[in-house]
């Protein structure tokens, strides 16, 4: 890239990054322009091409952040600290639903229905890299007590991808009705947990 120093290019990269949690988060992916994005960070589209090959592309790195950033805080927070399989996963789920419902871009990632859009830039490689994260955060939590015996099922990943399977209520608050949503969330979450553990 040359006319930018590395220093000229983490800053600029980083400013599209912010530019993009902002406005994707306000206006989704459909209605944020290139000329946007460039506009805020006081670029030409021009050069925004020689960060991104597309706003979808920038979308997806935003993204991957803010899952790795969602990871990070899960890990450090304390819901591993319980010995009890059904506290530590209707806790996990708590934090989840959390963050899908006050982080305002995945929150709007959610509304827009975007998820497809975006599908349709990545390989299918790269979805299941994805997935497999997904995945192996939540087994972190979990494992142990699988392989204890203290929760139903032997198979760790299908524990896993079924608690991941359970945030995506989220995308039915409207059908369920939102001032029914919040009982039945919690319901839902609640039922999961204690229904996932072995008797005791």
């Amino acid at each position: 890239m040359r006319g930018f120093s590395d220093a000229e290019r983490d800053r600029i990269r980083e400013n599209l990054h912010e530019a993009g949690r902002k406005l994707f988060a306000q206006y989704g992916l459909s209605k944020t322009t290139i000329a946007d994005l460039t506009g805020e960070v006081g670029i030409a589209t021009s050069t925004f091409y020689r960060f991104f090959d597309s706003k979808e592309a920038l979308y997806l790195s935003v993204l991957k952040r803010e899952g790795d950033e969602i990871r990070r805080r899960l890990a450090e927070s304390d819901v591993a600290d319980s010995d009890d399989p059904e506290v530590v996963v209707s806790e996990f789920l708590h934090i989840l639903f959390d963050e899908i419902e006050t982080n305002p871009l995945i929150s709007q990632l959610i509304v827009s229905d975007e998820l497809d859009q975006l599908d349709s830039h990545r390989t299918a490689e790269e979805r299941e890299k994805d997935r497999r994260e997904e995945t192996e955060a939540i087994r972190a939590f979990v494992d142990p007590f699988v392989e204890s015996g203290a929760m139903y099922g032997d198979d760790p990943e299908l524990v896993a991808r079924a608690i991941g399977a359970i945030p995506y209520l989220t995308l039915h608050e409207e059908n369920i009705g939102p001032e029914q949503y919040p009982e039945v969330r919690d319901f839902v979450i609640e039922t999961f947990a204690r229904g996932l553990v072995a008797d005791r």
